[in-house]
């Protein structure tokens, strides 16, 4: 009778860093596209989530609210691939710069090496002052969001597991 655990001393299992990493960016794409459309709908940014359909998809559907929760999903889905190449190059690093300059990075890619996918979306020299410093910001928050989020929890498994080795030693 003593060899069985009590329901409440048994821990749950913690989830994997890879599927910590796919959480937060599937969230953190939905949360920072939801603050770009709350930019746009204020008039911070001449850029709307939507923007993201306009390569790949055809009718006046994707500017609805249909459109809004499809393209907001769809940076959720593609927040999960920022996450993991942040996950599998920096992870290491448990800074705010790291993060930051990772947002950096992909205000870049997205505005200079993309621009021309996206046939709707002005070339950075035509876009209005406020929308480049608004959207330049959501990408550093973003870029910050995925960064610190995945380093820490990268070296809170560092900590638990030099802690098992402790007891485990003891």
């Amino acid at each position: 009778m003593a060899d069985k655990k009590l329901e409440q001393d048994k821990h749950a299992k913690p989830l994997s860093l890879t599927a910590i990493a796919a959480i937060t960016g599937f969230f953190g794409g939905i949360f920072w596209g939801f603050v770009a459309l709350i930019a746009h709908f204020f008039k911070f940014s001449e850029i709307s989530p939507t923007t993201i359909l306009e390569p790949w998809t055809v009718g006046e559907w994707k500017t609805g609210w249909i459109g809004i929760v499809f393209s907001l999903l769809l940076l959720g889905v593609l927040g999960i691939g920022v996450a993991y190449i942040y996950y599998f190059t920096l992870k290491k690093y448990n800074n705010i710069w790291a993060g930051l300059l990772y947002g950096a990075v992909l205000f870049v890619l997205v505005f200079y090496v993309l621009n021309p996918l996206i046939p709707t979306l002005n070339h950075i020299n035509e876009l209005k002052f406020n929308t480049v410093i608004t959207m330049l910001c959501i990408y550093l928050l973003f870029g910050l969001f995925i960064g610190y989020s995945i380093s820490y929890e990268y070296n809170e498994q560092l900590e638990r597991e030099k802690t098992k080795e402790i007891e485990k030693s003891r």
